[in-house]
């Protein structure tokens, strides 16, 4: 037996918002939008492609669900994102930043190879140095 990795679900005030903000710094796309929940799902994927893969190879996607509570501390897990080799890493930082972003400190070492950032939430993530793979 297999289990794949359906969801990453994100609690949050705003979930159209969120779910937006999401789409938009990942270039998925927003299937399903409610109140109280959205789902974003990878640009690319459509129902051919998912009918021609196996279960356990189909990545998950992203659900936004309201709670009444804020972000208190930091979270216990990220999202590592990283940008092609042919991409420009600091544009797609700046990028990010424009879509509403914000560096953040979480204790990480000076000069590291990753910058951590947070959602219009303040949920954190980083950015990682180029990769091709």
């Amino acid at each position: 037996m297999v289990l794949r990795w359906y969801t990453l679900v994100v609690d949050c005030h705003d979930v159209r918002k969120q779910a937006a903000w999401w789409a938009e710094a990942l270039g998925w796309r927003t299937i399903h939008e409610t109140d109280d929940e959205c789902v974003n799902i990878p640009g690319w994927v459509d129902e051919d492609t998912l009918k021609d893969l196996p279960w356990e190879r189909i990545g998950p996607g992203m659900v936004f669900v309201p709670v009444p509570e804020g972000k208190a501390v930091k979270n216990r897990l990220h999202l590592d994102l990283a940008p092609h080799t042919s991409q420009d890493r600091e544009a797609e930082i700046a990028r990010l930043e424009m879509l509403g972003a914000r560096r953040v400190e979480v204790g990480q070492p000076a000069g590291p190879a990753w910058t951590v950032l947070a959602d219009p939430e303040g949920n954190e993530f980083c950015v990682l140095s180029s990769r091709d793979s």
